[in-house]
């Protein structure tokens, strides 16, 4: 058998030369989550796929970065929702650490988000609400998957969720117990926009008080 060897310079020499307007401290609203939300439906109309997925940050217990990418389900001034497993190493580790990091990659737009801030559970009357509204399969999925435990093959899934679907033939799929929802209170924004010979602009907000949409200290950051 052949080695394969890789071609370094197709990596090395990749690169998109970003010709977007830039981002002036006149262009951002005062409260980042109306900026948020403007970016968001921006990206939405201009098609990018699933405009409210975030690369979620978190530490384990040896201090060792871990990150995933999780749809956030809610947005407003209490934080950023998004719903998981509460028996995945993800949740052990926001319930551990307390606090979170995330990022919004908006490429074809040439536009990034990163958040930063604590992280708590939601109450469970929202989670439930939340469940509800998902397909009837997902809903099934949620009960069958033993989230980030090995599995032998993919056939001990599908038995795993055959099993859920016959439990619960002809009636509703309840939330189940170790399923629910976090919410992510940003203390710190950064709206990044590319610009032309990597010479971004980086706006950051950083909370100076309690009210989350007025106590903000808007900064540039060199890119």
């Amino acid at each position: 058998m052949t080695d394969w060897v890789p071609d370094r310079s197709l990596l090395r020499d990749r690169r998109v030369q970003y010709e977007t307007a830039g981002l002036d401290r006149d262009d951002l609203h005062p409260d980042p989550l109306v900026q948020w939300q403007r970016w968001h439906d921006e990206a939405h109309e201009a098609g990018v796929a699933e405009p409210n997925a975030v690369t979620l940050a978190t530490v384990d217990d040896a201090g060792r970065p871990d990150a995933r990418i999780v749809l956030v389900r809610g947005a407003d001034h209490r934080g950023l929702t998004f719903f998981t497993n509460d028996r995945s190493p993800k949740s052990r580790q926001l319930e551990a650490a307390g606090s979170a990091a995330g990022v919004f990659a908006w490429l074809d737009l040439h536009r990034q988000v990163r958040v930063r801030g604590t992280v708590a559970r939601i109450p469970a009357a929202e989670s439930d609400d939340y469940f509800a509204s998902r397909p009837r399969d997902s809903r099934i999925g949620a009960w069958a998957s033993p989230q980030s435990d090995e599995l032998a093959d993919r056939a001990e899934l599908e038995r795993l969720v055959t099993e859920v679907i016959e439990r619960f033939e002809g009636a509703d799929v309840p939330r189940p117990p170790h399923w629910g929802g976090w919410r992510l209170d940003p203390t710190e924004w950064e709206f990044w926009q590319g610009r032309p010979s990597r010479l971004h602009d980086r706006l950051r907000y950083v909370r100076t008080g309690p009210d989350p949409a007025a106590d903000w200290l808007i900064t540039r950051l060199a890119p």
